[in-house]
């Protein structure tokens, strides 16, 4: 049976793990016709045999999304192979270490901004000029919950995830009548290699500190990939069509504290 995205073509940078691995494979559930990017290329394949195992159709292309031609190449293969591209889901990013500002090193603090901030940037400027000349197109960049709040030894991080609202809700406004829709997810805290990494330098014990951040959420749990991968698909449905420029949050309400 057809799904809600059948025909459609969706790009999901950071594709070979968490958050990206499970939207790409929600995609395909869907039948849009998937690309997913990523430096690690055996995951990549990884995620595009599951897709093909269970009917779908994906596509890895190998791509440091700080890198220009990186990005512009993914594109130009994207619609060498699929003809157009209806929804981007800019995920690629990494984190920081638990560290005082001023001990943070300058080399991974201009590493972070290169992938978290240049590389959404970089992709949504060349994913919007394809969708200018589709006439539609639809946008969803990875924040956190750490681009409204902050916690921290974060800096960086809160640095470039706030970063990350701003682009979303500038460029929400520069296509709004363009027929581009423009919105970013905010998760919380995600049973993801990332939060695993976090609490393992928190100085305390991992597990201990990962029961911790789950005993903080009101819902009582960390929240999983898919429940991010189901936010993404809905800010790219129909359902969505009057939603531009916003920010997602989904934390278990952690937020409403």
């Amino acid at each position: 049976m057809a799904g809600k995205f059948d025909g459609k073509v969706s790009l999901v940078t950071g594709g070979t793990s968490g958050i990206g691995r499970a939207t790409a494979i929600a995609f395909a559930n869907e039948s849009a016709k998937v690309v997913l990017t990523g430096r690690r290329e055996e995951e990549g394949q990884n995620v595009v045999d599951i897709i093909k195992q269970t009917g779908g159709e994906a596509t890895f292309f190998r791509a440091d999304v700080s890198q220009e031609e990186d990005i512009k190449l993914t594109i130009q293969k994207t619609i060498e192979t699929y003809g157009r591209l209806d929804y981007a889901f800019n995920n690629a990013g990494i984190d920081s270490s638990i560290t005082p500002l001023h001990e943070q090193p300058l080399d991974k603090f201009d590493q972070l901004m290169a992938i978290n901030v240049r590389g959404v940037f970089l992709s949504m400027k060349y994913e919007i000029i394809q969708m200018l000349q589709q006439g539609s197109g639809v946008i969803v960049n990875t924040s956190s919950i750490a681009g409204l709040i902050a916690f921290p030894g974060l800096a960086p991080y809160h640095a470039s995830k706030h970063a990350v609202m701003g682009l979303t809700k500038s460029a929400a406004l520069d296509y709004a009548k363009q027929g581009i829709r423009i919105n970013a997810v905010n998760p919380g805290f995600i049973t993801t290699a990332m939060i695993e990494r976090l609490a393992a330098n928190s100085g305390e014990d991992a597990d201990a500190a990962t029961q911790q951040l789950a005993n903080s959420v009101p819902m009582g749990r960390m929240g999983s990939s898919e429940e991010i991968a189901s936010t993404v698909l809905f800010l790219c449905s129909d359902a969505a069509a009057y939603i531009t420029g916003q920010s997602l949050v989904v934390d278990g309400g952690l937020l409403a504290t």
